[in-house]
């Protein structure tokens, strides 16, 4: 697995997301090759094979990274 920064990783996730609801809605095969290559940048971050759990790692470490940003409180 890569470390990635959560911006990248927030980018990837929206992206993935949004292009899959795309996919669903007008199934064209440009929205399906960029699905693609987001899921594979996606993928290759996160040390996974499949997409949703590519999207379920990609939260874990941005949740985490929100953890270590903000101390809690005392």
């Amino acid at each position: 697995m890569i470390a990635t920064s959560p911006p990248l990783l927030r980018e990837l996730v929206e992206r993935c997301e949004t292009l899959r609801r795309g996919l669903a809605a007008d199934a064209s095969t440009e929205t399906a090759r960029q699905l693609e290559a987001a899921t594979y940048t996606l993928r290759v971050i996160t040390g996974t094979r499949q997409l949703d759990t590519a999207l379920f790692v990609a939260r874990q470490q941005m949740a985490e990274a929100m953890r270590r940003k903000q101390p809690l409180p005392r």
